[in-house]
């Protein structure tokens, strides 16, 4: 059941994210021949509206083929109107955004029926607090729940933190103590911590954590809307991040994942709830997005970088160095996907 639970969210994300493509290049015009969810040998396929639309044997993908663009041809030119050749390098990059913009659309829509359906998260609640800290010899203790900072309301575990990075000097606490409300002055203190990253960074703090209670927030329409924008910017800017990171070498090659972990992931998601799932495949659209968004050669982001070479130069790349740099993209994405299983593999060994 897991493994039909991947191959469909899989499915769904890929044909969401050509779906991008394959709208935006018929709004310019652009004949699409073929629109498949898989690659290799076709296993199904249907003929509607002068495009090809299949299913094929390998699913770890798709594509949209476009007349005047093909990836297993990388120097095809096809004249027409109706042909990507002929459309300006704006329009072009556009068709090729769309695909990644769809993925950050879909999540959005993820997230927002997350939030109608019933998000969760920690609640205001003290779980333990660090000695001679601030919290501590304010006389903060376990199961205290924070309902207010200064004059700001304190629904979630989250507000706390950004309640307190975002200002400065002593803090007025309000807090909930059988049944009985107690202010408390807090003087935060900077102090060593470490990000999602594990890198160390300094962070003004108070010395608390969490107790693990778990609540669901109430959210108007409007409000869902507001999570549903919030999340999808979160998860972009964590997963650019961490592209960065590893590539400067913060996060090593190990922790590179490939399409076993995104299996495991997804299939303990749907065996937990539907909102579990629901969030894991808006994680993976988001990943799904920022990363064809990278400047290799095979990506979106490596056909945007040559569209822009034409802007400035206002000539196309030479069909050689056009062809060189595809195939050099394919090889650096096989790596990849290779590294990504080997990973896997020796984290199912390590495991077990």
């Amino acid at each position: 059941m897991g493994t039909i639970t991947f191959l469909l969210v899989l499915s769904f994300l890929v044909f969401f994210h050509e779906l991008g493509h394959f709208l935006a290049a018929r709004y310019f015009g652009v004949t699409v021949n073929v629109f498949s969810i898989g690659f290799g040998k076709r296993i199904f396929a249907k003929k509607w509206m002068g495009t090809t639309w299949q299913f094929a044997l390998i699913p770890l993908g798709g594509y949209v083929q476009m007349k005047g663009q093909d990836d297993s041809k990388p120097s095809l030119v096809e004249d027409g109107d109706d042909s990507y050749n002929t459309k300006k390098p704006w329009q072009r990059i556009i068709i090729l955004l769309a695909g990644p913009f769809a993925n950050f659309i879909l999540a959005a829509i993820l997230y927002f029926a997350i939030a109608i359906m019933g998000a969760s998260t920690w609640a205001p609640q003290v779980g333990t607090i660090v000695k001679d800290s601030p919290a501590f010899k304010a006389g903060i203790q376990a199961k205290d729940s924070i309902v207010r900072i200064n004059n700001t309301d304190i629904k979630t575990w989250d507000d706390i933190g950004k309640i307190i990075r975002a200002s400065e000097g002593s803090l007025k606490f309000y807090i909930q103590r059988d049944g009985k409300l107690i202010t408390k002055t807090i003087n935060p203190y900077i102090s060593d911590s470490q990000n999602m990253f594990k890198e160390k960074i300094k962070k003004r703090m108070i010395g608390i954590s969490p107790s693990g209670k778990i609540i669901k927030l109430d959210l108007s329409i409007g409000q869902s809307l507001v999570y549903a924008y919030e999340k999808t910017i979160f998860a972009s800017t964590m997963i650019f991040q961490g592209v960065q990171k590893l590539i400067q070498g913060i996060i090593p090659s190990s922790e590179i994942g490939g399409v076993i972990t995104i299996g495991k992931v997804i299939s303990d998601a749907s065996q937990s709830s539907i909102i579990a799932l629901l969030s894991i495949t808006a994680l993976i659209s988001v990943n799904l997005g920022v990363l064809n968004l990278l400047p290799i050669p095979a990506l979106d982001g490596g056909h945007i970088m040559f569209n822009i070479y034409e802007m400035i130069t206002k000539r196309k790349p030479s069909d050689q160095v056009f062809m060189f740099l595809t195939i050099a993209g394919w090889v650096v994405l096989g790596a990849l996907m290779i590294l990504g299983i080997y990973n896997d593999i020796n984290r199912i060994f390590l495991n077990n």
